[in-house]
């Protein structure tokens, strides 16, 4: 997630900051919304369900291998990739990644030394040198065979950083450049429905949903992300379509009717895996652990989106 929801779905003088962001989702609401049945359970039970999903292994979790005091443009180790990377290896059978360069590019090939599957990031943007490095390390990682699926981008769309045409280019190169390998976008979900030549371009669907950044209260989040899965699935036609992200902040300051906070994070990711599990639908929880330096893009609750806090203390325990 970069600057996120916030951009496309802001709170201002027109829109009181209860409103979701998409009321129609709820124009044929059910008479129980999926998922509430967990919020009168007791704390102790909620934390063996949580903890239950660990153990079996979630189907995938955002890796970012920064400690604290650090942010894009630091340099990484291999060391602290292995570090960082050794958390969470026992609880999750893939990874994401979002970048290839500063050492970002080692992770995938460290993840498959520790049996993980990854999800390879290219972290594209505004600037075409970065970009060609970028690229070209993704590539590289993917014809070395430590690219599961590559991932060309995320939320540039979002964001406003290159045109479709741009974005559609660089796809058609690494599917041409890494042949065998899956080769997809990440945005917003609603962005694809948007954008129907992005998704003709992917060979898999790569949406990232959340219901906390469209204002959405907890209870109903589960039936919502539902909705927004539902949503793309005509522009998918037929392919696979992957959470890319989904999460819930633990601390930090409300958003509309999303509240931050330790239980409602604990909450949405249990209902989150669990509904996935069920429905067999691949998803990547946001994230491993929390980043002191997201606060500038994403407010207060940038910081927090992780299971485990920025020192690798599991949260919920």
């Amino acid at each position: 997630m970069s600057r996120g929801y916030r951009d496309a779905f802001p709170v201002d003088s027109k829109s009181s900051a209860n409103t979701v962001g998409r009321p129609e989702f709820f124009a044929s609401p059910p008479d129980v919304f999926p998922g509430s049945d967990l919020f009168a359970e007791p704390r102790e039970a909620r934390i063996a369900r949580f903890r239950r999903i660990l153990e079996r292994k979630m189907h995938g979790l955002s890796f970012s291998p920064y400690v604290d005091g650090q942010a894009p443009g630091t340099q990484i180790s291999e060391e602290q990739i292995r570090a960082r990377l050794g958390i969470i290896a026992p609880y999750t059978r893939w990874i994401r990644t979002f970048s290839c360069i500063e050492g970002n590019q080692e992770v995938p090939r460290i993840a498959h030394e520790m049996g993980l599957k990854t999800m390879v990031g290219a972290g594209l943007g505004e600037d075409p040198a970065v970009n060609e490095t970028e690229l070209g390390n993704a590539i590289a990682v993917a014809r070395a065979g430590h690219a599961d699926i590559l991932a060309v981008g995320n939320e540039i769309l979002l964001r406003g950083d290159m045109t479709e045409d741009e974005l559609i280019a660089h796809i058609a190169r690494a599917k041409a450049e890494a042949p065998g390998v899956a080769v997809g976008y990440v945005d917003a979900y609603f962005l694809f429905d948007e954008h129907p030549r992005v998704a003709d371009a992917c060979d898999v669907i790569l949406i990232n949903c959340y219901p906390f950044w469209e204002r959405c209260p907890l209870e109903y989040s589960l039936f919502y992300m539902q909705q927004m899965v539902r949503r793309i699935l005509p522009v998918a036609a037929g392919k696979k379509v992957i959470i890319a992200e989904t999460g819930w902040p633990s601390h930090g300051s409300p958003y509309g009717s999303s509240i931050p906070g330790p239980d409602n994070a604990m909450n949405y990711f249990i209902n989150a895996c669990e509904w996935a599990e069920r429905e067999g639908i691949e998803l990547f929880y946001f994230s491993s652990f929390d980043e002191s330096w997201k606060v500038g893009a994403e407010g207060d609750v940038g910081a927090y989106w992780g299971l485990w806090d920025k020192d690798g203390n599991l949260k919920y325990s």
